[in-house]
């Protein structure tokens, strides 16, 4: 959420930086209410203190047994108190109005971020490793001899409905392993904290990450109003929602894996083949929650510790900064990575990373104590994919396929496979 302090400040710059996102400018519109809202909260306070005033008056005119000052007095201190309470209800319609408001409206760029209308204008500004040279025209994942027997789309239709998939025997332990694996990396090499949390949350969390209200079409809310994730950002996030930390307890990095869920609202038709996308998914998270000063800088170290995942498991990949037009509604910057999939011949996300500024912190009401002292502040807050599993495990297999439908597995899965190396064609490891 914004910070109408800044906008009532320097709204042209508001504006100029909402409209780099391709977004009408708000800020007059913004400012009117906030205005109405202060003009309210202003009359309340006004006849708040007409009322006490007359208040103390009526003592003293009944004191003098002047009778009819008594009564105009107590008739003004009930009208005065019938005022009061008519100018604080207004004050309260007007600021829940300005919330919502505010609560609807994307988080600003920063200055970096490239202008561009969508992913055609995203910028390139990273490439790893080199597409394997094959002598055989690749498969997509799901048409490799070897992964057919362990990847079951139709008895998840027949469970569950389009865009579901059953993993089983070598394909759900290649899956299982890459979990374990990603885990194991971010707590030992990169030194964040592995968490569990709840798959299902209260509308509260989902409006702290910035989920509600504007994209609750995209989410599954439960018959008792709870959600399910569609990450854990959400509740990894939210952990700090409502406290105020010592600054000396900041950085705090964490790591989670996840069952998500997501509705796919806004990609019908897209990526229907395969696993690419799903509407139950998993997720090795990690979210940050920072001083202000170092979002920057912790931006890219969380871009790092995603790109050592796909090193390390030997898979081609590029960086790219997403242009304002492509960005997240709660990012100020975000990189995203795409790993090579050579059934598919293009690279395609497999982790997005954002710094979010303040903005979700406004909304949770985070903030920290500055150690020397002095005003409360907002955290920063970020949060990244380590990586989506199940987009990892397309991309372990298109790149180790070998022409007879086998695939050969990273050496950095070997250890959680029991020392296999292999998945044959006819699906088993070996």
């Amino acid at each position: 959420m914004h910070d109408i302090r800044a906008i009532r400040e320097n709204p042209e710059t508001w504006d100029a930086a909402l409209s780099r996102r391709g977004k009408e400018p708000m800020s007059s519109s913004v400012l009117a209410l906030d205005e109405e809202r202060r003009a309210a909260i202003l009359a309340a306070e006004t006849a708040q203190a007409d009322q006490k005033k007359a208040a103390k008056e009526v003592g003293a005119a009944k004191a003098s047994g002047n009778d009819a000052e008594f009564e105009r007095l107590r008739a003004l201190v009930g009208e005065k108190k019938a005022e009061v309470s008519e100018m604080q209800e207004k004050a309260k319609a007007l600021d829940a109005q300005l919330t919502d408001l505010l609560m609807g409206i994307d988080n600003l760029p920063l200055p970096e971020v490239p202008e561009g209308a969508d992913e055609n204008d995203n910028v390139e500004v990273k490439r790893w490793g080199e597409p394997r040279a094959l002598d055989f025209t690749p498969r997509e994942h799901y048409d490799l001899a070897g992964v057919k027997p362990g990847m079951d789309f139709e008895t998840a239709a027949k469970l569950s409905g389009a865009r579901f998939v059953v993993l089983q025997g070598a394909v759900a332990r290649i899956s299982r392993a890459l979990t374990q694996f990603m885990l194991d990396t971010h707590i030992d090499d990169h030194g964040l904290t592995e968490t569990w949390t709840p798959v299902l949350v209260r509308p509260e969390m989902m409006y702290g990450t910035g989920q509600l209200p504007k994209f609750g079409e995209d989410s599954y809310e439960t018959t008792n109003g709870w959600w399910l994730i569609p990450t854990s950002e959400v509740t990894l996030t939210n952990t700090v929602n409502g406290e105020t930390l010592d600054e000396g307890d900041l950085p705090r990095r964490l790591t989670a894996y996840s069952q998500c869920f997501r509705s796919e609202a806004g990609s019908a038709g897209r990526d229907t083949a395969g696993m690419l996308r799903q509407h139950q998914f998993e997720k090795v998270e990690m979210v940050t929650i920072c001083h202000p000063d170092e979002a920057i800088a912790e931006h890219d170290r969380m871009t790092g510790c995603a790109e050592a995942i796909l090193e390390k498991l030997g898979l081609p990949y590029r960086t790219v900064v997403l242009c304002t037009g492509d960005m997240g509604f709660g990012a100020q910057k975000t990189h995203d990575i795409e790993v090579w999939l050579p059934g598919q011949n293009s690279y395609r996300e497999i982790s997005s990373v954002s710094t979010c500024g303040q903005f979700q912190a406004r909304r949770m009401n985070a903030r920290f104590k500055p150690a020397g002292g002095g005003k409360l502040g907002f955290v920063a807050t970020l949060n990244g994919s380590g990586l989506a599993v199940g987009r990892c495990l397309i991309a372990v297999l298109e790149n180790g396929q070998q022409a007879d439908g086998s695939v050969d597995l990273p050496e950095a899965l070997h250890p959680y496979l029991g020392g296999k190396t292999r998945l044959t064609a006819e699906g088993t490891l070996a």
